[in-house]
């Protein structure tokens, strides 16, 4: 088994046993580089409108887009690979992000990020996520808080757990949570990858400077995605990615026929001068 075979085991099987994995060395020092002027270009514009999005944290929507460093690196071979052991062939990417949290942010609530399918649990994860630091994340800036082993958790165990619009997790859970998180600090270019299941939180910032990461999620081919890439990725854009990555914003089929365009495969409607069947009918 080469080195990088061993490392893709490794993420898979601390995934599995504690919930997480980290990659310390997921971004080279030159594509961290121009993440970071990137990423900068694009803040000062968007801040979050409750204690979950965060009051003092910027979020940039639709990262795959944007430019082509973070298309790249959505279809970053190791995490290709890591999603193919959990997922079923033509996964797709449900969600792609800037966080970047501001001194003074208050923690999130406690949450899982796919717990918007109503499947009851203990279950195997539908969505993925990937969380890459762009700056040091340390304690005091807010590093990723996670309770390792909650992705086993049950229904029950679960009691409340925060649900985007519909409240806190309650007073046990919320105690015990805080008492048995663990902060996963790790250094500017890692990527902490960790199933959809698993409860965690962004953490307060005390320091005196911003955090910037950077978050790439990933959910089974047969789910809703969370952003909708049909409608926010322009078509003449996606039809200069690459086939993985057009794969990944919904452009496959799930078989025999989730996902197809009129009874055709929906990569057709990326060759220039598509126009949709209905469209023709009555043309």
């Amino acid at each position: 088994m080469s080195d990088g075979q061993a490392e893709i085991q490794r993420c898979i099987d601390e995934v599995e046993t504690q919930g997480f994995a980290v990659i310390r060395d997921f971004l080279s020092p030159s594509i961290l580089s121009k993440v970071r002027d990137i990423a900068q270009s694009m803040l000062g514009r968007y801040h979050g409108r409750n204690n979950f999005e965060g009051t003092s944290t910027e979020r940039v929507y639709t990262l795959v887009a944007r430019d082509k460093v973070f298309e790249d690196i959505v279809e970053d071979p190791r995490i290709m690979a890591i999603c193919d052991h959990f997922f079923q062939p033509n996964f797709l990417l449900t969600a792609s992000q800037i966080i970047n949290i501001h001194p003074g942010e208050s923690p999130q609530p406690f949450h899982t990020d796919d717990t918007f399918y109503p499947i009851p649990r203990p279950r195997p994860m539908i969505g993925l996520s990937t969380i890459v630091a762009v700056d040091d994340f340390t304690v005091e800036n807010g590093a990723t808080q996670v309770i390792p082993g909650s992705h086993l958790w049950s229904d029950e165990e679960m009691r409340g757990e925060y649900r985007r619009g519909s409240g806190e997790l309650d007073a046990e859970l919320e105690k015990n949570a805080k008492s048995t998180a663990r902060s996963v600090e790790m250094p500017a270019g890692a990527c902490m990858v960790f199933s959809g299941t698993l409860l965690h939180r962004g953490a307060a910032n005390t320091s005196d400077s911003s955090r910037c990461a950077f978050s790439n999620q990933y959910c089974e081919p047969w789910a809703r995605t969370q952003e909708n890439f049909y409608l926010a990725s322009p078509p003449e854009q996606v039809r200069e990615m690459s086939p993985r990555v057009q794969s990944l914003l919904g452009y496959s089929i799930h078989p025999p026929f989730m996902g197809q365009v009129t009874a055709s495969h929906p990569e057709k409607a990326l060759e220039p001068g598509f126009v949709p069947p209905i469209r023709r009918q009555f043309s």
